[in-house]
């Protein structure tokens, strides 16, 4: 190594950051929406604004939901409810019906059926827009979009081993790395950019490692199959079922018609046992003699993604086993890997640190790119005085960041105003919603490669502004701020607004920083004038 060790990281910490960096940063803005996925969701359905008002204890809830498929779905296959909680306010059903004569070979998707009910009286809530909602994010976050599902985790698992090296040669090279912490000189061009990236890496640092290494592990079968497939051969199905086994009730619908045995007590005994409600019921062959009830255990507090199930028999009510609960080592590590990625174990306070800590994230990606690009333009600074041209990968550079960076809030404001503004029957309306995402994104994009200058920073990120700012504009006539903030149940809404105003606000202030004109570097002082030596006769 010709340079010293710190040069070398500090080397493979700028190269291993910029090459991924526009990648980077859609991974982290879109994964930390999706820690408020259900509430986007909810905001991009105004039908089930109403229903958000409202609580209902999950049992009552159950009894009627089951209520109205025993109404609707007697003959079915199979049931399946997902009960209200905090964060989702309606009930969904489902139910599988039988195939039809002639049409056996038709998918189960094509026979399911789901609606949403209203918790307290069962009827029917007048079926919500088609819409992704905020599951659009969490996919785009490891799947992407417009690209084959496999291509995509792979791109996302080299970006994201990108940025954990990265991360750890950004460690070593910082010598100061808790005192840059507290160091924030703002002005100072370069110097501040630094001192940026280095508070939002530092600050939020533990969670840096943690949703990097973490988001590895959740895809490690697919970057690493050759330990199962070593052991297993090719009977990876077999190294799943041990790993991860299930309650299997291998039977089938014996024609006898017997009432399902009540819920109620079967919901009291999973509460008893779990410390917490039920969180979604499923029923095989309901009104058969052998009918099976399985009751999960909703996310809750627990750190493990895997959640704990129950089965019972569905004519006595007798508990036929359990899964879940006792997981072996590998498994239960596997679970809370998943858990601590996904964080659906925090609460309200937790989770909007983790929000916070992302955004941090997205900050850090995005000064690191900014920074190169200060870096690069005074290298160049006397050649463009003289009237260059910038080299090509500086205007690259420039336009990527302007696209990337300023062009992501508008594709964000883009999706939800079309979710508004888009007509409610419109064919294929969740695609033509995020189409409406990536179609913003690209012209942001596109102006930027044309002219990636100060005064396009500051009219995309003034657009960014505005069309944010009207985004609480959408909700007057229904669950405006001014219903929400004062509502039980609405908080949804009234966050969702409220943090729209805020982004708002920040894109609005940046936008205003950028159009001041640079501030002139100050000139040196001229040095005082030496007394006229005598000369020496």
């Amino acid at each position: 190594m010709k340079e010293g060790f710190r040069q070398s990281m500090a080397w493979l910490h700028t190269w291993s950051g910029l090459l991924v960096c526009w990648v980077l940063l859609l991974i982290f803005c879109a994964g930390t929406t999706s820690y408020y996925r259900e509430e986007v969701s909810l905001w991009m359905r105004p039908e089930l604004h109403a229903a958000a008002a409202g609580g209902v204890a999950p049992a009552a809830a159950a009894e009627v939901a089951l209520a109205v498929l025993g109404q609707r779905a007697l003959q079915a296959e199979r049931w399946s409810v997902t009960l209200p909680g905090e964060r989702n306010p309606a009930t969904r059903i489902g139910w599988s019906n039988p195939p039809k004569p002639g049409a056996e070979k038709q998918s189960r998707r094509a026979r399911f059926k789901s609606e949403l009910l209203d918790p307290a009286s069962g009827a029917v809530i007048a079926a919500p827009r088609e819409t992704r909602g905020g599951e659009f994010f969490y996919r785009l976050h490891f799947d992407l979009h417009y690209m084959p599902v496999i291509w995509a985790r792979w791109l996302v698992g080299f970006c994201a081993m990108f940025m954990l090296v990265s991360i750890v040669s950004g460690v070593i090279t910082h010598k100061r790395i808790f005192k840059d912490l507290f160091t924030f000189r703002p002005g100072k061009g370069q110097r501040s950019w630094l001192d940026a990236h280095n508070v939002t890496a530092v600050l939020a640092l533990p969670y840096h490692l943690m949703i990097t290494y973490t988001g590895l592990v959740t895809l490690m079968f697919l970057y690493m199959p050759v330990g199962v497939s070593a052991a297993y051969k090719d009977n990876g199905d077999a190294f799943f079922d041990e790993a991860f086994p299930r309650f299997e009730r291998n039977v089938k619908a014996s024609g006898q018609r017997v009432p399902l045995t009540p819920l109620r007590p079967l919901l009291e005994q999973a509460e008893r046992r779990w410390g917490t409600a039920a969180g979604a019921i499923a029923v095989s062959f309901p009104g058969d003699a052998n009918a099976t009830v399985t009751l999960t255990r909703p996310q809750g507090a627990a750190l493990s993604h895997q959640r704990a199930t129950l089965h019972f028999d569905g004519a006595t009510g007798a508990l036929l086993g359990s899964g879940g609960e006792q997981p072996a080592p590998a498994a239960a590590t596997q679970g809370v890997m998943v858990g601590l990625h996904l964080a659906h174990f925090a609460g309200p306070l937790l989770r909007a640190l983790f929000f916070v800590s992302g955004l941090a994230g997205c900050a850090m990606v995005a000064t690191g790119a900014l920074l190169w690009a200060v870096k690069s333009r005074q290298k160049q600074a006397k050649a463009l005085a003289a009237g260059a041209r910038r080299s090509v990968g500086l205007w690259l550079v420039e336009a990527l960041n302007i696209g990337a960076i300023a062009g992501l809030p508008i594709a964000y404001a883009a999706y939800f105003w079309a979710n508004r503004l888009l007509p409610v029957a419109l064919p294929q309306r969740p695609d033509q919603e995020i189409a409406c995402f990536f179609a913003a994104w690209g012209a942001a994009a596109a102006l930027a490669l044309l002219r990636p200058t100060r005064a396009m920073w500051r009219w995309q990120l003034g657009a960014g502004a505005l069309l944010f700012a009207g985004l609480p504009l959408l909700n007057l006539g229904g669950a405006h701020l001014g219903r929400t903030l004062f509502q039980n149940g609405a908080s949804a809404v009234a966050g969702f607004d409220l943090t729209a105003l805020l982004f708002a606000l920040a894109l609005g202030y940046a936008a205003r920083r950028m159009g001041r004109p640079r501030a002139a570097r100050p000139t040196q002082a001229a040095a005082p004038a030496q007394p006229p030596r005598r000369e020496a006769a």
